[in-house]
């Protein structure tokens, strides 16, 4: 079931689903320094990683909201104390389909 506006609202102000974010963050910029020069926007996603590596924190609070909008993690929602429920693989694949519609 999807989250409300208000338990919505609360998870991406969260510390605990930011400092997850966070991780994923730094994964994904990890991959994408490594990747063939021949990916698509390859120069552009590697500003993006050297940017993100470099203000990690930064990084993961933008993201929470359009993260937390996700269906994923609208569907995965929240335990009784307002944890996201969404795992850490989903939430792996919700923040890199996030980070390659903004770029």
């Amino acid at each position: 079931m999807a989250m409300t506006y208000a338990q919505s609202a609360t998870l991406m102000k969260q510390q605990a689903f930011i400092d997850r974010i966070k991780v994923a963050v730094l994964k994904y910029s990890d991959s994408i320094m490594i990747e063939a020069v021949s990916v698509a926007a390859h120069n552009t996603r590697v500003r993006w990683a050297q940017g993100a590596t470099a203000n990690p924190d930064s990084t993961a609070t933008q993201l929470a909201p359009p993260v937390t909008m996700d269906g994923a993690v609208q569907s995965a929602g929240v335990d009784g104390t307002g944890n996201a429920l969404i795992t850490d693989a989903q939430l792996q694949t919700v923040v890199e389909t996030v980070v390659n519609k903004l770029m």
